[in-house]
């Protein structure tokens, strides 16, 4: 069974721009052509599009946070495309909790519905899904630890 972060109350808390202001990193927000969220260790600043929703933002500071928490500092080749799922895999963690995504997901009728309900994007839910189908099996990390 793959690890729990946080009981259903924390994770419905977690606020990820509260989280950065916390560790006194800056967000800035502006036109960004082909991605939604950069973070920039050596400015130590979170770079968010413009023109994202409050989901869509909430979810990619979350991602962006964990990428400050491992300690990266890019994402190119293989490496970084293993920090790009471990970031979405934790900030998934965070955002949705198991408690949530099963009492959901008992009545949700499409994708959209639960991660709306969730108040979070596609992309983290079927991350979280893929967590707790044990999917992200493959990154290495322990089903047990985390």
């Amino acid at each position: 069974m793959p690890a729990v972060v946080g009981t259903a109350a924390e994770v419905a808390q977690y606020d990820p721009l509260a989280t950065l202001e916390q560790m006194g990193i800056p967000v800035i927000r502006q036109w960004l052509r082909d991605t939604w969220g950069a973070w920039s260790p050596k400015h130590r600043v979170v770079i968010l599009a413009q023109g994202l929703s409050p989901t869509q933002e909430r979810c990619v500071l979350a991602h962006e946070i964990e990428h400050i928490l491992a300690g990266d500092v890019g994402c190119g080749g293989m490496a970084g495309l293993r920090a790009e799922r471990l970031a979405d895999l934790h900030a998934a963690r965070k955002l949705i909790a198991l408690s949530d995504f099963c009492a959901a997901v008992q009545w949700a009728t499409s994708e959209a519905e639960l991660a709306a309900e969730l108040g979070v994007t596609g992309w983290i839910l079927r991350t979280r899904a893929a967590d707790l189908e044990g999917g992200a099996q493959w990154l290495g990390t322990s089903k047990t630890g985390g």
